[in-house]
């Protein structure tokens, strides 16, 4: 028989879809990963301090050494709690023992009775919170 010569076998067409398909899968995770990390990142940098925490941990380590910079830092720390009418109350109190402390150039040091009142206030500030 005669054979035909005019018909060529088969070509092998090189196949590179299962090579593609994986390299676009890892990139999908690449990306799901990049936008994670960076909103994991604006999450942590900006997250909430809360404030009266912070200034409570500033009011209690007022160091009473300096006693006019301790009463303006008690003023003023204290000034932030006084949404609580026993806190307010007790702040108003604290006030005029504080006086004495401020707005000279020389002060003495704090007396007992003030101490006490600011310690006080600290406690009251403390069961508030």
């Amino acid at each position: 028989m005669n054979e035909l010569r005019d018909i060529k076998p088969l070509l092998e067409i090189p196949d590179y879809s299962y090579y593609l398909y994986i390299g676009l899968i890892l990139l999908a995770i690449l990306v799901v990963v990049g936008v994670l990390f960076f909103v994991i990142k604006m999450a942590w940098l900006n997250r909430k301090v809360d404030m009266k925490k912070l200034y409570f941990q500033r009011l209690e380590a007022v160091d009473w050494i300096d006693s006019k910079k301790s009463a303006y830092a008690i003023t003023l720390l204290a000034h932030h709690f006084i949404d609580n009418e026993k806190v307010k109350e007790i702040y108003e109190q604290t006030l005029p023992l504080l006086e004495p402390y401020k707005y000279r150039k020389d002060v003495p040091s704090v007396d007992k009775e003030t101490l006490r009142q600011c310690d006080f206030l600290v406690h009251v500030i403390d069961e508030s919170l």
